[in-house]
Parts: structure tokens; sequence; C-alpha cells
């Protein structure tokens, strides 16, 4: 063979392979440009395979993942264009093994109890504290011992205070030039005597010295050494501030007095209970130191505000404690009987797969069937679940084995966005060879 012929086989051999090179790209881009739908030949053949444990991770050709496992191909007929993205199809056989079982959407009415810790303690607005408004001395303790019952105007002590003996004599001549000046032939004059009169009558009832005391003080003349301190409400005795010689001050408690009758609870309410808890509700409590018996009472405040290291809302009750039962610093168990929330849209609450800020169910739209649901709940009661919305009366929900379900959903939905993705990015490529060819037309034209 000579050199020209080696040359002459040489080029050949060059110009076959760059057509076989460039021919398929060639015949793909007409396929695309004839009919980017008629895809008969695309769907027995996978588009691309997908790794079975991440979805994101595609490849052209067949491969295995690190764990030796093939990836699954992936068809282009694999979805209904009808179907809702993420919608999954099991066969009956497939349903029966993986145990799913499905309850349906209905109108009930929920309601619920409330249970809690509770705290007996005093009713604030019973309680008085008793403060002189005068200096001076305590020369007799009526009353000596804390948890006495105590009467409204019952004497509770006695004190000698040097303001009050002169407040008492001035009122006593104010008596005596009222009785002078009676029959004065002047208005101003007597007039003047009655207003000095009514004033110091009235400074006595401010440093609240009794009634009786000052009538007393006006039939008798007589200037008293020690004056009374009343209880000015019915109650007990919880604590005692001074006692018989002391020197008090008006900033000395000299009592404090609270009605019992009535007794307020505190208890603690955790946050996901709180929906259910309205001021009004009727609450019944018992204790352990009252066994047996059960007391009616309702919810009465609701604080604006939570305990930081607890996490609860402090709600107060009030109960009736005419029979003195209830003590303050008493525990007891609370049952509060939340109002019912009627014509509910429920569902049982296992139905629901809660997913960081959103929450799903599977719905059956036919049989075999499984279309996923972003749902809005409500509240939650005795393993139900209200619907606000996303859900109707009446439609069938998955209950069980939802999560294998939901597994193969999100596998689905990733797949179907590829597959969207691919056929936008033929439909733009046979758009492009479509202008192209047009332009080369219109130029050959030209």
């Amino acid at each position: 063979m000579n050199k020209s012929t080696l040359i002459t086989a040489i080029a050949m051999l060059s110009v076959g392979l760059v057509v076989g090179y460039l021919l398929p790209p060639v015949a793909d881009q007409l396929s695309l440009g004839s009919s980017p739908l008629s895809t008969t030949s695309d769907e027995a053949k996978p588009l691309f395979y997908r790794n079975a444990m991440n979805p994101s991770v595609t490849s052209p050709v067949p491969a295995k993942d690190n764990m030796g496992m093939d990836y699954v191909p992936v068809y282009a007929n694999e979805r209904a264009e009808e179907a809702v993205l993420g919608t999954v199809e099991i066969d009956p056989v497939m349903r029966q093994n993986m145990g799913v079982r499905t309850a349906f959407v209905e109108n009930e009415s929920l309601s619920r109890s409330v249970r809690a810790a509770g705290r007996v303690d005093f009713d604030e607005e019973r309680m008085a504290r008793l403060h002189p408004k005068v200096e001076g001395w305590i020369e007799e303790l009526k009353v000596d011992k804390t948890g006495e019952r105590v009467n409204k105007d019952d004497i509770l002590v006695s004190i000698y205070s040097p303001k009050l003996v002169s407040t008492q004599q001035e009122y006593l001549l104010a008596l005596n030039n009222l009785v002078a000046l009676k029959d004065s032939p002047f208005e101003d004059v007597r007039r003047g005597a009655e207003e000095l009169v009514a004033s110091s009558r009235e400074r006595l009832q401010m440093l609240d010295v009794p009634e009786h005391q000052i009538i007393e003080l006006q039939q008798t003349r007589e200037v008293k050494k020690t004056l009374h301190i009343h209880s000015p409400v019915n109650g007990t005795v919880i604590s005692i501030g001074s006692r018989q010689g002391q020197y008090v001050t008006p900033k000395t408690e000299l009592y404090m007095v609270v009605d019992l009758s009535k007794v307020w609870v505190y208890a603690d309410i955790y946050e996901y209970e709180l929906p259910w808890v309205k001021i009004g509700d009727e609450v019944a409590m018992t204790l352990s130191s009252v066994p047996g018996k059960t007391f009616a009472g309702s919810v009465a405040y609701i604080y604006p505000y939570s305990q930081s290291k607890t996490r609860t809302t402090k709600v107060r009750i009030v109960f009736d404690n005419s029979e003195q039962l209830l003590r303050p610093d008493m525990f007891a168990e609370i049952l509060i009987h939340s109002d019912v929330n009627e014509n509910a849209i429920v569902i049982p609450s296992q139905a629901v797969i809660r997913s960081g800020s959103r929450s799903q169910v599977f719905v059956v739209t036919e049989p075999g069937k499984f279309e996923p649901r972003v749902v809005i709940l409500g509240i939650e009661s005795a393993g139900k679940v209200a619907v606000l919305s996303g859900l109707e009366a009446g439609e069938e929900v998955v209950t069980s084995a939802q999560f294998l379900i939901d597994s193969e959903s999100k596998l689905r939905e990733a797949t179907e966005k590829m597959l969207q993705n691919i056929k936008s990015s033929k439909a733009d490529i046979a758009d492009d060879k479509i202008s192209t060819m047009s332009a080369g037309q219109e130029h050959k034209d030209d």
C-alpha cells in the first residue's frame, strides 16, 4: 500500500467517526421537534435512575449506591396528570400487609375535663390589716391568740395615746362652748360654735375612735385614758403584731383578720390545656383531708402571664367555705369541666402526621389511592382532634401505617418534580429547535 492510499483511508475513517458521533444528537433533536408529546419509545425506556435512599440523587445510566443497592428506574408514565402531587396508589395485598386502616371525618361535639393540682389560699377581698392611726402604747389585748374567731365590731385592743386624750379634751371644750353660746343673739356666733363641735367630733371619728365611746364621752363629759380598736369584719385572726405595753405607731400592724367563709384556690394549667379553660367553667375539687366530699366552685380569673419555670398559667377558682373545712395552704385535686365545642369536624388524633410547622393527613380519594392533605388543627380531646380547615365531613382518612405511605409519597413527590423539570427542559429544547428551523427556512426563502 502506497503512502497516498494510506492517507485516504485515514481520512475516510475520521469522517466516519465524526458522522457517528453527531448523528444521535441530531436524531434526538428531530424527534423532539416532530412531536414532544408522542413519546412511545421514551415511555418504554427509563428517563433516569434515582437513589432509593435519597431521591434527589439521580443518574442518567444504571448505577449503585454506597450500599450496593441498584438505583430505581423512573418512567414517564409513572403518574396520572390529574392526580395531586405525592398521591400514592397501593394494591389491596400490600395494603393488607401494611395494616392500613381508615376512619371517616365526622361532625361531633368535643368536650374535655382538665385535671390540675391546686392550692387553697385566702380570699384577698376578705382580708383586713389593722394599723393604729396614732402613736401610743398598748394597754390591753382583748384578742391575744392567732386562730381566734372574731365578729365585726368586737373589741380587739385598748390603746393609750396622748393625741387621743387631747382630741377628747378639744371635743369637750367645743361642747361646753356650744352650751354657753347657744342662746347668743348673733347667728354667726351660734353657727361657729356648732361647726366647732362638728369638726371636733369628725376628728375623733377619723382617728378611729368608736362611736359608742364618742357618745359616752358626750354624756359623761369625762376624758378616757384608753380607746378601743374594733374588728372591721367577721373573720379569723391569723397574725398579731403587738403585745401588751408595746409602743406602736401607724406603721405597726396590730392584727390581720381574714374572712374564711369563701376561699380562693390557685391551679396551674399547662399551655396545651389552656384553650379549654374559660371564666365561669364549673370546677370539682377533692382533698385528702376531707375524704369522700367534693367541693363545687367556678373559675373566676385566668392570669394574663405564664410561669417561666413550670410553663403553666395560673387560674383562680372561688369556693364556698361556710363549713370551714378548707384551710389555706392545703393541696387539692382540681377537675375543670370545660364548655362543649358543638358541631366540630373531628378526626382521630393518630391520623395526623405532624412534621415541623404543618400537619398532614392522607385522604382516600379512590380505593387504593391516598392523597396527602395539609390541615389546620384545633383543640384535641380524648384521642380526637378538631380540624379547622382542609377536610370535610364524610371524607375518609388513613389512621394507621400512614408513616409508610408518607415515605413513599415524599419519594413520589420528589420524582414527579424531577419529571416535570425534564419535560419542561425537553419542551424548551423543542421550541428552540423549531424556532431555529423556522429562522433558517425564512433565511433560505430570502
